[in-house]
């Protein structure tokens, strides 16, 4: 239902020795929209999708999921409530297909029982060829990868890579989908593609999006609201244009590289 709280963040503060990453951040994401947490490096926006995806801990506030604390709630449980991700650096296993890369994505949600995944049969088999079905139909589809689906993923360039990084995201069927900057090291023509896949899995199937992205043109195109952290502090929130206009946001990309900051 649009308009509802999918996640909601309530007063994060995350801490490593005497660093804080983290500092009473709240924030909501909204069902159905592509919701984007910026700031200068080091501000804490991965730090926060990690608390989201129950890689962090955090030693303050609450993480909650369509009414549910998941604070505390293990990775893999995560993954299960149907909240995906992608990562910073290619988490891919290199020496294996992309289709068998993506299918990894959904085996821990199968159902068959080991005595017939031994001796492949029955249920087994059912699973699969759904499994199958469903990722050439419609995420290898989705994403353009058809011809290079039986390709070893070590041999393909970094930005087919992170293809199939957010193929092997989307055959979880998640919800909500955090992405952590699909972008980075793509040139123009691979980040527009991106850009458009991003744009189609959000509208075509639903599923929202918290994207960490530092390509402002992206950023500022695609998103439906924008959060903005600095020091792991939560400086604004709202609209791209309202973000754009905010002094505290140029403010805070002063001394960065002026191509990023003219963007704003």
């Amino acid at each position: 239902m649009a308009g509802e709280v999918v996640i909601e963040i309530q007063n994060i503060s995350l801490a490593f020795g005497g660093v804080q990453a983290l500092i009473d951040v709240s924030t909501k994401h909204m069902r159905g929209e592509i919701f984007a947490i910026i700031g200068p490096n080091g501000a804490g926006k991965t730090c926060l999708l990690n608390c989201i995806s129950r890689f962090y801990n955090p030693q303050k506030g609450l993480v909650i999921y369509k009414g549910e604390d998941i604070t505390r709630v293990s990775t893999h449980s995560i993954a299960k409530r149907g909240i995906a991700r992608t990562f910073q650096n290619i988490e891919l296993f290199k020496g294996m297909t992309v289709l068998d890369n993506i299918k990894l994505g959904r085996h821990s949600f199968l159902k068959s029982g080991i005595f017939s995944d031994i001796i492949y049969y029955g249920r087994t088999i059912r699973e699969e060829l759904k499994l199958r079905n469903e990722i050439e139909e419609r995420i290898i589809d989705l994403l353009e990868i058809e011809a290079i689906r039986k390709q070893v993923v070590g041999t393909l360039p970094y930005g087919l890579q992170k293809r199939v990084e957010l193929a092997r995201a989307l055959a979880m069927q998640p919800e909500v989908l955090l992405l952590d900057e699909p972008m980075a090291g793509m040139n123009l023509e691979e980040t527009e593609d991106m850009a458009r896949f991003i744009l189609n899995v959000n509208s075509m199937w639903g599923v929202s999006i918290i994207l960490v992205e530092h390509d402002m043109g992206v950023v500022m195109d695609i998103s439906d609201r924008v959060c903005v952290l600095e020091f792991g502090r939560k400086i604004a929130e709202g609209s791209p244009r309202d973000i754009q206009g905010d002094p505290k946001v140029i403010s805070a990309y002063l001394g960065q590289d002026q191509k990023t900051y003219s963007r704003l």
